[in-house]
C-alpha cells in the first residue's frame, strides 16, 4: 500500500504535463522548468521552516547528483512537451521505469524478481498501444532527447530512493531538487531572456507549480517507502491519467485499441502491487 502514493503523484503529473502544453504558447521549455521549480522551493522551505525541520542535510552529493539528472531530465522533457505531439512525448518519456528496474537491480542491489519485471513490460506494452506514437523524420533529435529524458528520470528516481533509505525525508528531497533546479535554470535565463507574464500565463505557472510539487512529494514518498519495481510499474498510470484528461478537456474519443492499452496498464499496476505484497519481506525498503 505504500507504494500507492505514486497512483497520487501520476494524477498530478498528468494534470502538470496538460499544463506545460498549454504553457508553450507562453514561455520557453527552460522557463516552465524555473517557474515549476521555483514554486516548488517556496513553498517546500515554507513547510520546513513550519515544522522547524534543518535544511542542513549531510547526504548532499548524492542530492546535488538527483537534482542535476532530474533537472537534465525534465528539461529534455518540457522541450519534447513543446516539440512533438503530447503523446509521443509521453510514451518516449515513459521508458524510465525500464531503465528503473534495471539500475534497481545494479544500483541499488535489490533482488530482481522477473514477474514484478514481467508487470513492467506489460505496462510498457500498454504504453504503446494506447499512445501509438510517432516521430516525423524531421523530429528524430526531439525523440532521441525524449527517450534521454527517461534514462536521466531513471537516474534520478534511483537516487530518490538511495536518498530515503538514508533517513532523508521528503521535503527534504524535494526542496533541494527544486533549489538546483531553480538556481541553475535561473542562471540560464539571465543570459537569455525571460517572457512576459501574463494573466492567463500565470495562472498556468501557479497549476504547474502545484501539480508538480504535489506529485514530487507524493512520488518521494512511494519511493522511500515501497519496492522500486512495484512504484515503477504503478508510474504508468500516468499515461491512463492523461488520457482521461484529453477525454475531459478536448472530447477525444479513444479507439479499441487505446481502450485495450489502458487495461494492459491497469493491470500491470494491479499484479504489480499484488506481487510486491508479497515479495515484500524479501526486500530491503524504507
Amino acid at each position: 500500500m505504500r507504494s500507492m502514493w505514486m497512483l497520487v503523484a501520476a494524477f498530478m503529473f498528468a494534470g502538470m504535463g496538460v499544463l506545460v502544453k498549454l504553457g508553450a504558447a507562453y514561455f520557453s521549455s527552460t522557463e516552465l522548468v524555473f517557474y515549476r521549480s521555483l514554486f516548488g522551493a517556496w513553498i517546500t522551505y515554507l513547510i520546513l521552516r513550519f515544522y522547524r525541520l534543518s535544511i542542513r542535510t549531510p547526504h548532499w552529493r548524492i542530492h546535488c547528483w538527483r537534482g542535476v539528472t532530474g533537472l537534465v531530465s525534465l528539461l529534455m522533457f518540457f522541450y519534447c512537451l513543446t516539440q512533438l505531439p503530447l503523446a509521443t512525448a509521453v510514451s518516449l518519456n515513459y521508458t524510465w521505469p525500464l531503465f528503473a528496474a534495471l539500475f534497481s537491480t545494479l544500483i541499488l542491489k535489490e533482488h530482481i524478481h522477473w514477474s514484478l519485471v514481467v508487470t513492467v513490460i506489460l505496462g510498457f506494452m500498454g504504453v504503446m498501444l494506447l499512445l501509438r506514437p510517432t516521430v516525423p523524420d524531421d523530429q528524430w533529435f526531439s525523440g532521441v532527447m525524449g527517450i534521454a529524458s527517461g534514462f536521466f528520470a531513471a537516474i534520478a528516481y534511483i537516487n530518490v530512493k538511495q536518498l530515503g533509505n538514508l533517513g532523508e525525508t521528503e521535503w527534504h528531497v524535494v526542496f533541494y531538487f527544486t533549489l538546483i533546479s531553480t538556481v541553475l535554470t535561473g542562471v540560464w535565463l539571465l543570459f537569455t531572456s525571460f517572457s512576459p507574464i501574463t494573466g492567463h500565463g500565470l495562472l498556468l505557472l501557479l497549476g504547474i507549480g502545484l501539480a508538480a510539487t504535489l506529485a514530487q512529494l507524493a512520488m518521494t514518498r512511494a519511493y522511500h517507502q515501497g519496492i522500486t519495481l512495484v512504484v515503477s510499474s504503478l508510474g504508468y498510470s500516468t499515461v491512463l491519467f492523461s488520457s482521461l484528461w484529453g477525454i475531459w478537456f478536448w472530447n477525444e474519443i479513444l479507439s479499441p485499441v487505446a481502450w485495450l492499452g489502458m487495461g494492459l496498464i491497469v493491470a500491470g499496476g494491479l499484479f504489480s502491487g499484488i506481487l510486491g505484497f508479497k515479495l515484500t519481506p524479501a526486500v530491503t525498503s524504507k
